[in-house]
């Protein structure tokens, strides 16, 4: 893939484009301010941004907005924040349209992990941290239709969240495939939501339903 990096730590910066790069991809542009990486992923047309939230000139959510300026213009772009800390807001707003991820820098260390993540964002999908997803299932309203949910659908319910299909639920919790099929129907079921054959149209909506609660 071609990849934007977007990240205004020139060490980390540095180093991410090394991983990619020996992983086989290639850096299209690296920059280090909000301005720089919509211009630069417009001048590029990069199979994946990868966008540090927290970036200059207001060192805030600079980085985040300039991601939901991209989609808008470019609602096919893969895109992958990165953050220092869990914030919900951006995870729900850019998810429902796929092509999306949202991973916190401190779980990067597994390497295998996050390429599969960059790869499943830019096949369309989603990849959002664990811890991230954890806070969007946390608890809800009085009369929350999540506490139907089982133990065990909660934890395939999370999984399905993080962006995983069936087979990596099924691995990931050392289930068969049917049994977790059989999951997905009641959580889909209970939620009021119609399950799709397409993993990532699944996910978004799980998620716009769970961002539409809070």
């Amino acid at each position: 893939m071609r990849i934007v990096i977007a990240e205004d730590s020139t060490l980390f910066r540095e180093g991410l484009s090394r991983l990619l790069t020996d992983a086989g991809h290639e850096i299209a542009a690296k920059v280090g301010t909000a301005g720089d990486t919509i211009t630069a992923v417009r001048r590029e047309q990069p199979d994946l941004a990868i966008i540090d939230i927290m970036m200059p000139p207001d060192n805030t959510d600079d980085g985040a907005r300039a991601a939901r300026t991209l989609r808008a213009q470019m609602p096919s772009l893969p895109i992958v924040l990165l953050s220092q800390k869990i914030e919900t807001r951006h995870s729900v707003e850019l998810v429902s349209s796929g092509y999306f991820g949202y991973l916190l820098k401190d779980r990067l260390f597994d390497v295998d992990d996050f390429l599969e993540a960059l790869r499943r964002v830019a096949g369309g999908g989603s990849a959002l941290d664990p811890e991230v997803v954890s806070r969007l299932l946390g608890p809800g309203r009085r009369n929350d239709p999540l506490s139907t949910l089982s133990r065990r659908e909660r934890e395939v319910l999370q999984l399905m969240a993080e962006g995983r299909s069936n087979r990596g639920i099924a691995h990931k919790l050392s289930l068969t495939g049917r049994t977790v099929e059989t999951h997905v129907c009641s959580i889909l079921a209970k939620l009021g939501l119609v399950e799709s054959e397409q993993d990532n149209r699944r996910v978004q909506a799980v998620l716009a339903y769970l961002g539409a609660r809070r």
